[in-house]
């Protein structure tokens, strides 16, 4: 790799990154599994930087990688979590992230796979519904779609939330 080529990867490393992290962090609720994920599918553009930097958008081609890496853990992480029940619960508890935090995660994690992507692409990295769909490789209309049924449902857990919060008993 030529000196201008790293001097390149470094400027898009440095400008994409933070979006990228931001991406995956509301996909997956955690902060460390998202850099994580980042850095390895930034490492893969290093080493294709190449023909990775003659791309139009090769941001879009990290977050594809990424995200592919991310369903590669949860999937990792499904069969961890199957051995670990059959061994039973550990004897250490940690104490959790706050309410809100579990409330928007919960709410994000009960969406699928597909409307969470394409509300954290939406929201976080203010994408238009335009780019999303050349992102992905979806038409528009089923980002839209997408987009609409995930607001929706978001509303709805959101809410529902709420509403046991308030109905919760209160201490005295």
């Amino acid at each position: 790799m030529q000196a201008n080529d790293s001097a390149d990867f470094d400027a898009f490393y440095a400008v994409t990154i933070r979006r990228v992290v931001l991406y995956l962090y509301a996909a997956c609720g955690d902060r460390a599994e998202a850099q994580d994920v980042a850095q390895e599918a930034f490492a893969r553009a290093w080493q294709h930087w190449g023909r990775v930097s003659a791309y139009e958008e090769p941001e879009a081609w990290v977050r594809r990688v990424a995200w592919r890496l991310l369903v590669n853990r949860w999937r990792s992480l499904r069969r961890r979590l199957t051995a670990r029940a059959r061994m039973g619960t550990p004897d250490v508890m940690t104490a959790g992230p706050s309410p809100d935090r579990v409330a928007v995660v919960a709410a994000l994690q009960q969406l699928p796979k597909a409307q969470r992507q394409v509300i954290a692409l939406h929201y976080l990295l203010d994408m238009p519904v335009h780019d999303i769909a050349a992102s992905i490789g979806a038409p528009e209309g089923t980002v839209k779609v997408r987009l609409s049924r995930a607001r929706t449902a978001l509303a709805r857990l959101l809410d529902d939330h709420d509403q046991e919060i308030s109905d919760a008993p209160t201490r005295t």
